[in-house]
């Protein structure tokens, strides 16, 4: 079997370029051709040896990642990609415009067993977690799609990071490398629902990315009425190691919120968010839910939601209402892979 070469940190393939017997400045030349020059193919690797692409091609793959499908939004240009990998299972990723550059969020597994009532990611469970290559394949694909340079990533996208924990590290590690596309860390926002244990090793790594929690419900009852994940640990628990990361890096966590109409928006759920946050350094980011039919629920009206938001900052918590991104595609974690399952499914039933 071959070896996912895109998956080695930079001193990882120093070590398998020096095993082949070949000099050490060749595996600054490989990597740079895999991770900066972003090449899909051995034979683009225009310095090396005939002998050694050969070799390479030989020992090594660089896993594909081919478009399926894109979707652009005529609203705001948001577009959203739907992936496929090297062993036919498909995964989505969005790029977004800001004033400050793009934003690209990608998936870090095929499917989720978190099991959110409010995503489409979870439904038909968890399949499998990503290489560190396949979540990379994603970010450098967009970026040559797009043909420009991605200067922030969320992994926000299809899956639990935090759940494919091992892989996580060692793309962030190749991403914001100085000798890959050398992201800040800073830039890059890595999503969790509360899987507290891991939240803990993620803070003793002391990177200075983001870290977002998926929040959601402001009491323990409303979270696990939203989110299975809630049965396991609960939201003081969850909250404390929030603390945790921010003592251990200095990093601001971001509270993530999908408000929900008649669920999570009353004047009750106002007032325990004021309770949780109103002491803690933090951000509190308001997303209106995006419509997944299979749930029925629906999203405030935006005089509701701005007036939540409002009454927020009142009380001094830092807190932004997302601007809708993508509402006339497929824009949802989880929507676009979904409708590809589903009609793949019934064509094989046909």
């Amino acid at each position: 079997m071959k070896k996912d070469i895109c998956a080695y940190t930079y001193e990882q393939l120093q070590a398998e370029i020096q095993a082949m017997g070949e000099r050490g400045f060749r595996a600054k030349q490989i990597y740079e051709w895999l991770h900066v020059r972003l090449a899909e193919d051995f034979s683009e690797m225009t310095n090396l040896s005939r002998e050694l692409k050969y070799r390479l091609s030989e020992q090594y793959e660089i896993l594909p990642v081919v478009m399926l499908e894109k979707q652009e939004s005529r609203l705001d240009g948001t577009c959203k990609f739907l992936f496929r990998l090297h062993d036919g299972n498909v995964v989505e990723s969005v790029w977004m415009r800001y004033h400050y550059g793009n934003s690209v969020c990608i998936s870090s597994q095929v499917g989720c067993r978190m099991g959110c009532r409010f995503c489409a990611s979870g439904i038909g469970g968890l399949a499998r977690g990503l290489s560190p290559s396949e979540m990379l394949g994603q970010v450098y694909r967009l970026q040559r799609i797009m043909g420009e340079r991605v200067s922030n990533v969320v992994v926000m996208g299809t899956g639990e990071p935090l759940d494919n924990y091992d892989s996580l590290l060692t793309f962030l590690r190749i991403l914001t490398g100085e000798k890959g596309l050398h992201i800040s860390q800073r830039n890059v926002t890595v999503s969790t629902c509360g899987i507290v244990p891991k939240m803990y090793e993620l803070a003793k790594e002391h990177l200075q990315i983001t870290l977002a929690l998926s929040l959601h419900g402001a009491t323990q009852e409303k979270r696990k009425q939203l989110m299975p994940v809630a049965n396991a640990y609960e939201l003081e628990e969850v909250l404390t190691a929030c603390d945790a990361y921010f003592r251990e890096t200095g990093r601001r966590i971001t509270f993530e919120y999908s408000l929900i109409r008649g669920v999570n928006d009353t004047e009750e759920d106002l007032r325990e968010l004021i309770r949780i946050l109103g002491s803690r350094n933090c951000h509190l980011n308001l997303i209106p839910v995006n419509s997944v039919k299979e749930y029925g629920l629906k999203q405030p009206d935006r005089k509701n939601a701005q007036n939540f938001k409002n009454k927020l900052e009142k009380y001094g918590i830092n807190v932004t209402l997302r601007r809708e991104l993508g509402a006339d595609i497929d824009g949802a974690c989880g929507q676009l892979r979904r409708s590809y399952v589903r009609t793949r499914t019934e064509e094989a039933e046909l």
